[in-house]
């Protein structure tokens, strides 16, 4: 994702701690990686939900986070215990 790390962790931050961060029923935000400076997020997704399923999902999605994207508050207590179990469980890759 082309968003600058910080912003983008609070945005994701503040989504994992509302609750939606998923892609729909079954589906869940399980961490993220990054590789050569960008992050990219993960979703663990049913066995068999294909490219074409998760492309409305995919898209509120984006919706949610550019509304968190765009909040400049303070994160919650709650939103900064979300941040640093997803920082906890990102993985770079080299």
């Amino acid at each position: 994702m082309p968003t600058p790390e910080n912003d983008l962790l609070n945005a994701l931050a503040r989504l994992h701690a509302a609750g939606a961060d998923d892609l729909g029923p079954d589906t869940r935000y399980v961490g993220m990686f990054r590789a050569c400076g960008v992050v990219a997020p993960v979703w663990d997704l049913p066995l068999g939900m294909g490219a074409e399923a998760t492309e409305a999902p995919a898209a509120a999605f984006g919706e949610r986070l550019a509304e968190a994207l765009a909040d400049s508050s303070p994160l919650t207590d709650e939103q900064r215990r979300a941040r640093a179990g997803l920082t906890n469980r990102q993985v770079t890759l080299r």
